[in-house]
């Protein structure tokens, strides 16, 4: 796999589904239909997110930026598209401060059931 994320700090902010550090360690979205229904379907969800701030997207790559709620800081999000291995590698990160609460996790979690409930309904048409 030549494709990868910028590693996670050592501070407990980041969740990247290519992090070998347990604590830090996400799946990735993993997916059996199309490579470019999948990846248009996650980008679809992570517009719709609230909260979204700028999002940039091509083929292969996204990345996407997020204030928290109150004190508008920046979380950021960067997926890779696999289309050998059919899953999408995630990262998510606080551009500031050391601990998150769990909200970069939280975040991915989320997404990912939105995208298996998206693409289940995808199956039943």
């Amino acid at each position: 796999m030549s494709q990868t994320l910028e590693p996670c700090p050592h501070s407990p902010n980041c969740v990247s589904s290519q992090s070998r550090d347990p604590s830090h360690h996400i799946q990735p979205i993993r997916f059996s239909i199309a490579s470019d229904k999948a990846w248009h379907t996650w980008k679809e969800l992570i517009q719709a997110q609230r909260n979204l701030v700028t999002f940039d997207a091509d083929r292969l790559h996204l990345k996407a930026i997020f204030a928290t709620p109150i004190f508008r800081f920046k979380d950021q999000v960067t997926c890779l598209l696999d289309l050998e291995s059919r899953i999408i590698h995630v990262r998510s990160a606080s551009n500031l401060g050391y601990w998150d609460l769990g909200v970069n996790r939280r975040r991915i979690e989320n997404l990912r059931s939105a995208f298996d409930q998206e693409i289940k309904g995808q199956h039943a048409h």
